[in-house]
């Protein structure tokens, strides 16, 4: 009891302090749009660039259009409430929420996407750039895709691993990619962590609390049923 006690004050510690640095990161793009360091590191990543490079960068952003994104919660959503999963349905379609949030700080923030004469803009993207839609998606959906395969053991154990696999895969790269193909800064991405990780944590609050009394006894209705 002691142990689990000290780990959600450790947790708290972490999600507080990620907030905190969320909220500096907001406040200083807001006053210095375009930074040195900013630029320097886009420059680095596009140091070497390559057609082959440019189709896996842009492969690996994907899933972070809006219709691709969509479709790919929707598709989740379904296959859990076909197999009776409808709880985690449930959570799956919240993970869009993330994009709307993101979206609404976005309109506050105004940050200008990086132009063609500081980095290459291997790939156009419009809206207002901080923080970045893509991270903040990749974090949210594929961590909580991530917490599903862990969880949901009546799926084949060798589906769940692959698609954890690919799930970390993506919300590693897609930093990588968003600045390669020019369209966000290093602080957009760090940003769009933040937020994830803040959504994420949230989502997954209310997804391991304990259901009330008749929410455990309906539930357990529709197990026998099902």
């Amino acid at each position: 009891m002691y142990c689990l006690k000290r780990d959600k004050k450790i947790a708290s510690y972490i999600v507080w302090s990620i907030g905190l640095l969320f909220l500096i990161l907001t406040a200083f793009v807001y006053f210095v749009p375009t930074t040195f360091i900013d630029i320097e590191l886009s420059r680095e990543i596009q140091e070497d660039q390559s057609p082959v490079l440019d189709f896996c960068m842009k492969a690996v952003s994907i899933f972070g259009v809006n219709r691709v994104a969509t479709g790919c919660i929707v598709l989740v959503a379904g296959l859990c409430a076909l197999h009776s999963y409808f709880r985690e349905a449930f959570f799956v379609l919240l993970t869009s929420l993330a994009s709307i949030l993101n979206f609404g700080i976005k309109l506050l923030v105004q940050r200008s996407r990086p132009t063609a004469d500081l980095v290459q803009i291997v790939e156009e993207a419009k809206n207002n750039s901080f923080p970045s839609g893509h991270t903040v998606h990749y974090v949210v959906f594929f961590g909580f895709l991530l917490v599903l395969m862990y969880r949901m053991k009546t799926i084949n154990l060798y589906l769940r691993i692959g698609i954890s696999i690919l799930s970390v895969g993506l919300i590693i790269a897609i930093p990588f990619s968003r600045m390669y193909l020019g369209a966000h800064w290093f602080t957009d991405v760090l940003a769009g962590f933040c937020l994830g990780i803040l959504f994420l944590s949230a989502l997954l609050y209310f997804y391991f609390k304990k259901p009330s009394k008749g929410d455990a006894i309906e539930t357990h209705r529709q197990n026998i049923n099902a």
